[in-house]
């Protein structure tokens, strides 16, 4: 009987330079797949969020807005009412010029009102006469004039401040301190895509306070990361992820501790697509 050692051997031989061949290949595949995942991993842990001052926007100093009707804040049944404005040295539809129109999300219909009752999300008018619903009850309005890029206008006539008394027998559920320190949170807002995401405007108006070093400021806590804010100036986010992001305003006293008040402390939340 013949012996096939040589043959069985040269196989053997064959299979293990095939398996060492294989096994080399998966370790340099798996080798770069954990480069990669370590690369990605330390990309997500150096990218952190940015809060820039926005520079460069026209000042509006004498822009003036005004409400109308209703004069005296009180509407007699609760649903569609009628708002007029009347707006001064300031121009509605119009597009605000400089660059941050290029820099920030820019409404192609222009320079608007941003209406906002109870420190709810604002919506934007861009005629000073329109209707919005407003059920039975007290409720407390902030409006001011906004540039197209939805950065709010910040001079003492931008804004108006009014109590309004719907219905016959209107209930205070929030109970606003109308001289109070208060927070009016304005911007982000909604949902952002494409290149609007890579800049979104923090923006907000302070009433019957001011902000400084010293003083009162503006706690802002984006995506968990925390920023002071002592200017009244509009900010920049860069750097965020796609996906969910989570915005929390607070208005704070020089012991780092919240203004009381029912609009001091507010969360909102944006989504950024690709």
């Amino acid at each position: 009987m013949k012996t096939r050692t040589p043959q069985i051997f040269a196989i053997l031989l064959l299979f293990a330079v095939t398996t060492s061949c294989k096994q080399q290949k998966k370790d340099a595949i798996d080798e770069k797949t954990i480069e990669e995942v370590l690369e990605e991993a330390d990309e997500t842990t150096t990218r952190r969020i940015e809060l820039v001052k926005l520079e460069g926007s026209p000042a509006y100093e004498d822009a003036v807005l005004e409400l109308q009707s209703p004069s005296d804040g009180t509407i007699t049944i609760g649903g569609e009412a009628e708002f007029a404005f009347t707006v001064s040295n300031y121009e509605l539809g119009a597009q605000t010029d400089g660059p941050n129109a290029e820099l920030l999300a820019n409404s192609g219909k222009g320079q608007h009102i941003h209406f906002i009752l109870n420190n709810q999300p604002y919506s934007a008018h861009y005629e000073p006469t329109f209707s919005k619903e407003i059920p039975d009850g007290v409720h407390h309005l902030v409006a001011f004039l906004s540039r197209s890029y939805h950065e709010s206008v910040k001079n003492e006539n931008s804004v108006v401040v009014k109590k309004l008394e719907v219905g016959g027998n209107p209930v205070d559920s929030v109970g606003l301190d109308m001289n109070a320190p208060t927070l009016i949170y304005s911007r982000p807002k909604g949902e952002y895509s494409g290149a609007d995401t890579e800049n979104l405007l923090l923006d907000f108006f302070v009433l019957n306070t001011t902000l400084s070093e010293d003083g009162n400021k503006v706690r802002a806590t984006i995506n968990g990361e925390e920023f002071m804010i002592s200017d009244w100036v509009p900010h920049v986010v860069k750097g965020l992820p796609m996906g969910e992001v989570t915005v929390q305003l607070e208005l704070i006293d020089s012991a780092g501790k919240l203004i009381p008040g029912p609009f001091n402390k507010v969360n909102r939340t944006v989504i950024l697509k690709q």
